[in-house]
């Protein structure tokens, strides 16, 4: 007979293997381009500005571009060393626009030149992601986009959707994401497959007109 201890461990087993399939599963979620350039254009504030345009244009996490420091940024070269990514410790490069390095220069222009994290808070801290969410919603909502439900996350996964969709390889966008799985970066693959889109229309053309043969069976 199974104890209730081995039957409640089975059942706690089942549900995180659940939880474990649905995100391994799940999309992830990008903001539409239009939606993209409506944000950029309301968003005024220089800090603002630079701190979306570093998220959008690199691919960062919000953890990871809140602990940048000036002297991890290479702005003649546009690129950034992150020396420990958020999830898997691992370290990596990487590069961002002409228009965040044109946003990230107004920021240096406004900026305490005496504080070294490039986005900071009180003292020599970083801003608070608590900080960051909320002007982000702020933006969302100025901008009539807060009913979507964009996230801060969203921005890295818009980062990698487009990236893709400009022709990106795969194995690239891999270690510019910081991700020590190929698979983990293939579900982005998954959102900018046009030619899924293109076998099912040019078949579904032919049905519609009439053009296939045979019986069900």
């Amino acid at each position: 007979m199974i104890s209730f201890a081995s039957r409640r461990r089975r059942r706690t087993k089942y549900y995180r293997y659940c939880q474990y399939a649905r995100s391994a599963k799940s999309l992830p979620r990008a903001i539409e381009p239009e939606d993209v350039r409506h944000l950029v254009r309301l968003t005024r504030v220089v800090r603002d500005k630079a701190l979306i345009l570093m998220l959008l244009r690199t691919g960062m996490r919000v953890g990871e571009l809140l602990r940048i420091r000036i002297q991890d940024i290479n702005l003649r070269d546009r690129k950034v060393i992150i020396g420990e990514s958020e999830k898997n410790r691992i370290g990596r490069v990487v590069y961002f626009s002409d228009d965040a390095k044109r946003a990230l220069k107004a920021w240096y222009s406004e900026r305490d030149p005496n504080k070294e994290i490039l986005f900071y808070g009180t003292g020599n801290n970083p801003l608070s992601y608590v900080v960051v969410r909320r002007m982000f919603c702020g933006y969302l909502e100025k901008s009539g986009l807060k009913g979507k439900s964009y996230t801060l996350h969203c921005l890295r996964h818009t980062y990698a959707s487009e990236l893709l969709s400009a022709g990106v390889p795969l194995e690239s966008l891999q270690q510019l994401m910081g991700h020590i799985s190929v698979e983990t970066t293939r579900r982005y693959a998954r959102l900018t497959d046009k030619s899924l889109s293109e076998d099912y229309f040019r078949a579904m053309s032919l049905i519609e007109r009439g053009e296939i043969h045979g019986e069900y069976r």
